[in-house]
This record gives structure tokens, sequence and C-alpha cells, in this order.
């Protein structure tokens, strides 16, 4: 369908990739994974003919369409929401567009309509007439109202505007498909539907995306970008994952016997691919799990932070108490009398539609901003951490280098205590004297999640920790959270996140909150539930 022929990228002198050669092939999605900078978003741009390889070809088979994901929010102000749709196939709008222009012509000639009727003859057979039907379906889908469908794109929010970029992409029904992080910026029922479109998409889709669970939902196949090279293996990301850090658990393990190494290995692909295959993933009805060699496993050369939460005292069995807070931002009442108790052991997830309302709620408890009304109060034993969303209070000009940054939250300032902390989390050498101002997103994360280890803490609370953060620093979180004994109040994005940590959903509503004690997969699945949404969202 789509090929990569002796592939070499190549800026100045570092090589992102040399002599790739891979093939992806039709009905299979392909999540390509890598560590930041390994060029996952340059190997796309590369597919797509947006960038040149250095040397090599890509290649397409003959008469096949592809679309992608862009990324450029602004290129579409000046056209209308369901036109913007339909450019994403170029062929059908080209006519779209000569056929129009046809018939406005003040001096319309015989040859314009032989040349009309040649074009409605396209149009027809190229699904023209069902074009803007179709592309509304697409929008309601992502969850772009009706009202919005004729409107301009400029007068779009950011979020919108990534849906009907989606939407743009998934027009058509194109052949291939290549999507960089298309879950970004959508709430929980767009990516659900995404995840349920991908599944049923018969053709060849790439890509990116640090939503480990969509990727598991949708992938087939994984696409790993290491050692400057790109390996194909079968399954979704969970058993990639897996059966890498397995691998490199006993490449380490030197007095195991090879035949012992490869009977672990078989029984665990062997227990991977039975429960894969009982599952609704989209992983289980290709069912190519069957087909996994053990020759084509190889462990992985990605470093994972260390993430451990260790309190320096056990709290007690009351952690917090909220009662009747109530917040009105700009005229709007963002929490309306909420209350809750946690105890020991909860780990509360925080959902609900509108960010603010969590964030405001977080700054409540952490003491940055003051409620209308109500009243908290924190057990005895209690010692929080707080991870805010916005953490550019902690950067933004700020000229010390990591060490000297992070002096500041430790109670041990020792030079070598502070590099080998940060050198656990991924700041080694040279890095733990960079300036604390220059640092990306994903690296600030790391270095707030350092912060808070520092502190002992018997209580957490997360806002959006997720937030700019690789595949591999999630899942290190992900499994720091889940090891943490103590209690946790969060909020992220990622439902595989929300899912493997969370013992207790509270949902903030207009109306108040529904609090229960059970998984987020469950909480979805309700009927219960969905019948509170009706009225606490009527």
């Amino acid at each position: 369908m789509i090929q990569a022929a002796d592939v070499t990228i190549q800026f100045g002198k570092r090589i992102l990739f040399k002599d790739v050669n891979v093939k992806f092939s039709h009905g299979n999605c392909y999540g390509l994974i890598g560590a930041n900078g390994a060029g996952k978003s340059t190997f796309l741009k590369v597919l797509s003919g947006e960038l040149e390889p250095t040397s090599g070809e890509v290649i397409i088979e003959k008469g096949k369409r592809m679309a992608c994901l862009r990324q450029d929010h602004y290129v579409f102000d000046e056209f209308n929401v369901l036109e913007t749709v339909i450019m994403g196939y170029k062929k059908l709008y080209d006519i779209m567009k000569e056929k129009d222009d046809i018939y406005s012509k003040a001096d319309f000639s015989d040859a314009d309509g032989i040349r009309a009727s040649e074009l409605e003859g396209e149009f027809a057979e190229l699904g023209g007439w069902e074009a803007e039907n179709d592309a509304a379906k697409l929008l309601s889908g992502l969850g772009i109202p009706e009202e919005l469908h004729n409107k301009k794109m400029i007068e779009l929010e950011g979020g919108d505007k990534v849906r009907v970029l989606i939407a743009q992409a998934l027009f058509g029904n194109p052949d291939i498909l290549l999507m960089d992080e298309p879950t970004n910026h959508l709430d929980m029922d767009s990516i659900k539907w995404l995840e349920d479109f991908l599944i049923n998409f018969e053709n060849t889709v790439i890509v990116v995306s640090h939503d480990r669970h969509f990727i598991n939902k949708v992938c087939t196949s994984i696409a790993d970008i290491d050692f400057g090279k790109l390996s194909l293996y079968s399954g979704n990301y969970d058993f990639w994952y897996e059966s890498s850090q397995l691998l490199r658990k006993q490449l380490k393990d030197d007095n195991k016997k090879k035949e012992e190494k490869i009977a672990e290995l078989k029984d665990f692909i062997r227990r991977f691919s039975s429960n894969a295959s009982k599952s609704k993933q989209a992983t289980s009805r290709k069912k190519i799990l069957d087909k996994i060699d053990l020759d084509d496993l190889k462990p992985s050369s990605r470093k994972f932070p260390y993430i451990a939460f260790v309190p320096e005292r056990e709290a007690g069995k009351e952690i917090l108490r909220v009662e009747n807070l109530t917040k009105t931002v700009d005229g709007v009442k963002v929490l309306n009398n909420v209350s809750f108790f946690l105890q020991r052991g909860d780990k509360v997830a925080l959902i609900g539609p509108d960010g603010l309302a969590k964030t405001m709620l977080f700054k409540i408890l952490a003491g940055e901003e003051k409620a209308d009304s109500g009243t908290y109060t924190w057990g005895q034993t209690i010692t929080w951490s707080y991870f805010p969303k916005d953490n550019s209070k902690f950067f933004d000009g700020c000229d010390l280098s990591l060490v000297e940054w992070l002096k500041q939250f430790s109670k041990n300032t020792e030079e070598t205590y502070m590099r080998s902390f940060l050198g656990r989390m991924l700041f080694s050498g040279d890095e733990a004297l960079k300036s604390a101002k220059v640092l990306s997103g994903g690296e600030r994360v790391r270095c707030m999640l350092s912060r808070m280890m520092l502190t002992d803490a018997n209580f957490l609370m997360l806002d959006e920790a997720t937030n700019h953060l690789d595949l591999e620093s999630i899942t290190a979180l992900n499994n720091g959270l889940t090891a943490y004994k103590e209690s946790i109040l969060f909020v992220s994005q990622d439902h595989q996140f929300v899912s493997t940590i969370a013992t207790r959903i509270i949902e903030i509503t207009p109306k108040g909150i529904i609090d229960k004690i059970m998984d987020y997969d469950e909480y979805l699945e309700s009927e219960d539930i969905k019948e509170l949404h009706k009225k606490y969202y009527s």
C-alpha cells in the first residue's frame, strides 16, 4: 500500500533514520512510537510528501489516495466548516469548485455545457451529491454541533478547529490515513467516536499518539523508531511494552538458561494473545498476535524515568472533608455546593467537562484561591503535595540550573544527591546544569514530579500531570501512582491512566457532583450513571 525504500533522513550531522525499509499494508492500523526527538512527526511528513528524505523514496500504490491530519489550524480560516471538511478529498473538491465556477458564468457557452456535463458525471461517481451529508455526519460524531457547520473556521474555538481538521482527514474514505496526535483537544466522547471509527476503518492508518488507551484500542501493529531504525511488531502498545520490558529484564539476568527465557516468553505471548482475543480491541479482530515470532521481539533502548512517591509517614484514616464549596468565576458558577469526604487509600479521579471547575477545586484546596462559600478540612496527619496544571510560575524567567532549581524543594541539598535524583528523571550529565527557563513542556513536568517526590507527602493532588509527557514518562508515572499506597486526587485525559489508577470517580457537573466508588470503565458503562447524567446536565 505504502512503503519506505532505503529512506535516510539527516539534518546536518544528525541522522534520524538510515536506510529504512518498511511496508505498511492494507487493513492495518500502525501506532508509530519512539522517544521524544526520535523523529515520529518527521517520518509522517516524509510519508506524506511534505518533507523530502535525504535519500531513498516513498512508494504509494498506484491510484491510492492519502489523507493527513493537518496541524496548522489557521490555513482554512476563510472557509466555512463543511467546505473545509470536503477539501480533504481534493479531487472531489476541485471538481465541485470548477463546476460551480462554470455555472456562475454570465456568458455560458456550448463548450462550458459539455465540460459541465463531464464534471457532473465525475462528481456523481465520486459521491459528490452525498458529500455535504457525509461531512455533516463526521462533524456531528466529533462533537461539532449543526449550528456551527456553516460558520467560518475563524469563528471556531481552537478545540473545535482540531475536530474539523480530523473530519477533513477522514472524509471520503482515504486509502491511506496519516494522523499526528489526533486525540489532542478532544473530549472523552469524541475520542471514543474516533476509536470506533478507526476500528471499523478498512484501509491503512499510521498514527502518532501519546494516548496509550487509544493506541491499544485502534492499533493492530506497532512501528517502533529505535536505534535509528523503524521496526514493525504485531500487536498493540501494551504487548510491545510488556514484551520489551521482559526481554530487557532477562538480558540482564546472565544466570538464566536460554531455554528458560524462551519458554517464559512463549508463555507470555500465549497468555497475552488469549486475553486480547476475548477483548473488543481492534487487535483481537485482526487476530494477529498468534502470528508473533519470538525472533521478531527485541528489547527497547528507550529509557523510562524512575518515578516513586514514598510518604514520610503513613496517613491517618481521615484525609479531607469538603463541605458545600461554591465558586463563581467571571459570573459563571463553576463549583456548586461541592461536598465529599476522602479516606485513606482513596484514589480519586476528578472528571467532568469543565476543566476550569476541576482546576479551581485544586487551587482552593492548595490555598491559592478562596471559595465564595463552604469549607474544607485536612486530616491531622496529612501532608499534601500539589501538581498544578499551569507550572509557568516555577520556570518563566528562572535563571537557576536544574540542580539549583531542585535544591529549593529538597531537605538534602548535596550536589551528588541532586544530580543522582535528576539522573533518575533522565537529566543526566550536563542536562542537570541546563537553565530551568529553557526546558520543554515535558521536561518541566518531569521537574515538577521530582519536586513532588521530594516532599515525601502522604496525599497527592495532580491536575493534568500527563500533559506534555511522552509514552515512556506517562507509563512510569502511571506505575508510580499505582504503587503508591496513600490517597490521590487527580485529573487526566489519558483513559488508561485513569482506568488503572482510580478506585473512585467524582464528576463535577453544573448541578453538583456524582460520587461513585467504582473503576473508570465501569463508570462509563454504567446505566445508572447515564441516567444521572440526564438529571445533572439537563
